[in-house]
């Protein structure tokens, strides 16, 4: 991984100076000061999802009022333990400010925790972290490829030999992110701290030496750099007493949620029955307001067919006006009937055999003829008769007479 190596090193407890390319970069007991010579494009120091929430939460929170943002900042809070002149100092870093709170003498008792009586029950399940002076380490800035950020201390464990006069087996390292240059490259900075110094430090802690979540260096002005150079696999996890509590109502909370859709899912289910069954009954109306109304189209267009034939046909006043006209006298009428377009005279006369000759040329009638033969009554001395005759039909009207489009 091409770390630049055109620069100068020289190292020791009090000082550190090194020269990178294109970038002013000094460190030493005389101050810290960077000056990048590209500006930083990417707006969140990591990459990926993880970096992006970093940045999206640091920026939501700087909406937000001083001791409110210092109240959702309490979960980044942490202990530090300022080993000094024979003196171990207590300091608790909170929103970024460091806060002196007690010094206890060196070494301290390993059976009991001494500073459960000096601190309040919410520092006291504080993550503690070890602070070591800056001239514990060394503290040596490299250039590296962009795709180094994803696994910088990977990169950074095979740059320690090159960069250091130290073994990678011999130190405990970490490195920070600076900037991003506008060549594309990362400014890193390679902290590297020996481990007889972490050992001469942690000799005088008792217990406390085994209960740290991390171990930082100071800079120049004291301040912590937020690295954390002991290895992963020996930093102190707190075991938090909430857990389990939180589990368990993240669990009622997924069985609220899962009651809440499944009672939802049966809303919805009930609401669709529901709907299913109203559309059923509806199409059950339908169906009969549907035959109820072919019925009554059938029934009109039934009356208007009766009325085309009426209408086509003579009426019956017509009919016996006409043979009121035509019989002679003497004839008398016992039965008068309509079947079709055939007409029947049943009746008495005494001109019998003429009747055919009087009623033909009607125009409510055609061909008159003599059913049968005739029949004479002896008390009367006339002739019984039986006369039939077509009905003239007229020029039947057209279907648009009928109702159209159907019975509204």
């Amino acid at each position: 991984m091409g770390a630049v190596r055109d620069g100068r090193w020289s190292c020791g407890w009090g000082a550190a100076v090194c020269r990178v390319r294109r970038t002013r970069h000094c460190i030493g007991p005389r101050g810290n000061r960077e000056v990048s010579t590209a500006a930083l494009r990417w707006p969140w120091p990591g990459s990926g999802l993880r970096g992006f929430l970093s940045w999206w939460r640091a920026g939501l929170l700087a909406w937000l009022p001083a001791r409110l943002r210092r109240a959702l900042a309490a979960g980044d809070d942490r202990l530090l333990l300022r080993p000094d002149a024979g003196e171990l100092g207590l300091e608790l870093q909170q929103a970024g400010e460091l806060r002196r709170l007690a010094s206890l003498p060196l070494p301290l008792a390993a059976a009991v925790d001494p500073l459960a009586d000096l601190l309040r029950e919410r520092a006291i399940g504080m993550p503690r972290w070890l602070l070591l002076p800056g001239a514990c380490g060394l503290r040596r800035g490299l250039l590296l490829p962009a795709a180094a950020r994803e696994r910088l201390r990977d990169v950074l464990a095979f740059e320690i030999e090159r960069q250091t006069p130290f073994a990678a087996t011999d130190v405990l390292f970490d490195g920070r992110v600076l900037a991003l240059r506008g060549d594309g490259q990362l400014q890193v900075e390679l902290v590297v701290v020996p481990r007889q110094q972490l050992a001469a430090a942690t000799a005088g802690l008792g217990g406390q030496g085994e209960r740290l979540a991390g171990v930082d260096l100071a800079d120049e002005a004291g301040h912590p750099l937020g690295v954390n150079l002991l290895p992963p696999a020996q930093r102190h996890a707190l075991r938090d007493p909430w857990r389990r509590w939180n589990w368990l109502l993240a669990l009622a909370a997924l069985l609220a949620l899962a009651l809440g859709m499944g009672q939802l899912l049966d809303n919805r289910r009930a609401a669709a029955d529901a709907l299913h069954a109203e559309m059923a009954s509806r199409e059950a109306g339908a169906r009969a307001l549907s035959a109820q109304r072919q019925r009554l189209q059938d029934g009109m267009e039934g009356a208007a067919y009766l009325r085309a034939q009426r209408a086509a046909r003579p009426s019956s006043v017509e009919l016996l006006d006409a043979l009121a006209q035509r019989l002679p006298e003497g004839t008398w009428l016992e039965k008068v009937s309509v079947e079709g377009d055939q007409l029947t005279l049943i009746g008495l006369s005494n001109q019998a055999a003429a009747l055919v000759g009087k009623l033909e040329g009607a125009p409510q009638w055609s061909a008159p003829a003599l059913s049968g033969a005739l029949q004479q009554d002896p008390r009367l001395r006339v002739d019984r008769f039986t006369l039939v005759a077509k009905l003239a039909t007229a020029a039947a009207p057209p279907a648009a007479n009928a109702p159209a489009g159907g019975v509204r």
